[in-house]
């Protein structure tokens, strides 16, 4: 079949024999961009022009990205070539595949810097936007709870790669590839973009921690033989120090689960409800922490699926299961998949699900249960575990985020206003529950929450209620010094 070649697009401004400028350059790059006409034919870019609008296109990349991190940083050169190592892949793509062209085609006025150069110049307004969507992808989780703001910033991310591969499309047809060489461009322009989004993940910037800042570097966990093995031992005599029913007391065991090692928030949310336990409702001695943080890899057993559910197991053999009370308090991120986010890196850590849970406390034999969910969308882990015997709790609803789980947030809205405020006045867990609710609405709001107020959710089942009274009465004639 014979090769039909393009026609280059008219322009209204009239070819020169004279060399283009940079400033040209650059001006026929956002015309290739935004789909306006131009005329190319009979520039050849230099070496020194090439180069300045490549580095046009780095530098707009660099101070962009720059906004990633809050506060000091440093330049990382290796981060910088891992991510740019897709320029000099694309020029050797860009050869490969223009050889495609037959040699007796029609035209052929090809010359691979002038392909290139004009590449990188449409490529500007690209790297711009990309460069701003990256920073957004980067902040917007530490500092809003809006999903819809979130999603809206990963589509645009994709928009822009389509808009792309229109772009090399455009490439292809002034230049008066081969249909076939203009397909082949496409799809490799699209896979180095994906590779550069996605499976390159590397930063330009790292945090400076030589200067002075409240923020400290986070520990790094190496994984070996002997922390494998202290673990082991960490759960093990945690679990053998777990203290038995008292015949004649209805006890309160707890289990505290914080999966989700990359953000301080958590470890201190666990730290905070272990010790208001510990300190008001008599579980010292009864009470199993599960973390996920460096800072406590040789100290505290893992927030796992596997450690859990090795812990309800033991704590069922030593409870009363007819008359003791099991209370659970899990905190982390969750999502509308109603699972309970878990990252440990680099171990690699299952993520729990409501039915999972259900699971494990059906097989230990756990009669009596007050399960309280720290996360995002959780009301949506209120159905599988809701039942006569259980009082289920949930900082959101199933349509909405929770707040106060970022990077810079102490304790969660939910977390502060149930155990650091309500609880350590009142035994009732759903009198607490009922004056937290006001409390966090007005906190969302005063920090500009966007999706609508989270909506704690609470279930109590008919036969867990005068329990949970009765351990009330218990906790509230105990001495203050027994607290």
């Amino acid at each position: 079949m014979q090769n039909t070649s393009f026609q280059s697009e008219p322009s209204t401004t009239p070819t020169t024999s004279a060399s283009w400028s940079l400033r040209e350059w650059l001006k026929a790059g956002q015309q290739i961009a935004f789909f306006r006409p131009i005329a190319w034919r009979g520039q050849h870019i230099t070496a020194l022009q090439f180069a300045m609008v490549t580095l046009v296109l780095i530098s707009i990349n660099l101070g962009i990205t720059r906004f990633e991190i809050d506060g000091p940083v440093l330049f990382s050169a290796r981060g910088w070539l891992v991510g740019w190592m897709v320029l000099p892949v694309m020029a050797l793509a860009t050869w490969c595949i223009v050889q495609i062209t037959p040699p007796n085609a029609a035209t052929r006025p090809l010359h691979l810097g002038t392909l290139l150069g004009l590449s990188h110049a449409a490529s500007i307004p690209l790297m711009f936007i990309a460069a701003v969507l990256a920073v957004l992808g980067y902040r917007l989780p530490e500092f809003s709870q809006n999903p819809w703001l979130l999603w809206t910033v990963y589509l645009l991310g994709w928009a822009v790669l389509a808009w792309g591969a229109l772009v090399t499309y455009r490439l292809g047809r002034l230049f008066e590839l081969a249909g076939r060489a203009i397909a082949a461009l496409v799809v490799s322009s699209v896979t180095l973009g994906l590779a550069w989004s996605y499976a390159l993940p590397s930063s330009e910037w790292d945090v400076d921690y030589s200067v002075e800042s409240s923020e400290k570097p986070p520990p790094q966990m190496a994984l070996s033989q002997g922390l494998f093995e202290q673990q082991t031992a960490l759960l093990q005599t945690e679990l053998e120090a777990l203290k038995p029913h008292r015949p004649g007391t209805r006890e309160l065991y707890a289990v505290v689960f914080a999966p989700y090692a990359s953000e301080n928030v958590f470890i201190n949310e666990n730290r905070l409800v272990s010790g208001v336990l510990n300190q008001r409702f008599d579980t010292t001695g009864r009470l199993v922490q599960l973390i996920n943080h460096t800072s406590t890899a040789s100290s505290i057993a893992w927030a796992t699926p596997l450690n859990l559910e090795r812990s309800l197991r033991v704590i069922a053999q030593k409870m009363d299961k007819d008359n003791d009370v099991l209370l659970m308090y899990m905190t982390s991120h969750g999502a509308n998949d109603f699972k309970l986010a878990a990252n440990h890196w680099p171990l690699q850590v299952d993520e729990l699900t409501p039915r999972a849970l259900a699971a494990m406390l059906d097989a230990a034999g756990i009669r009596h249960r007050v399960l309280i969910i720290s996360a995002c969308y959780a009301g949506g882990w209120i159905p599988p575990l809701a039942n006569d015997h259980s009082l289920v709790m949930t900082a959101a609803d199933a349509t909405h985020t929770s707040y106060g789980c970022g990077k810079k947030s102490e304790l969660t809205f939910f977390g502060r206003a149930l155990f650091d405020e309500q609880l350590r006045t009142t035994y009732s867990l759903q009198e607490a529950f009922e004056k937290t609710l006001p409390i966090i609405a007005q906190r969302e709001k005063e920090a500009g929450k966007t999706d609508g107020f989270s909506n704690p959710q609470i279930s109590v089942g008919n036969q867990i209620a005068p329990v949970l009274d009765e351990l009330s009465r218990r906790l509230s004639a105990l001495p203050v010094t027994a607290q």
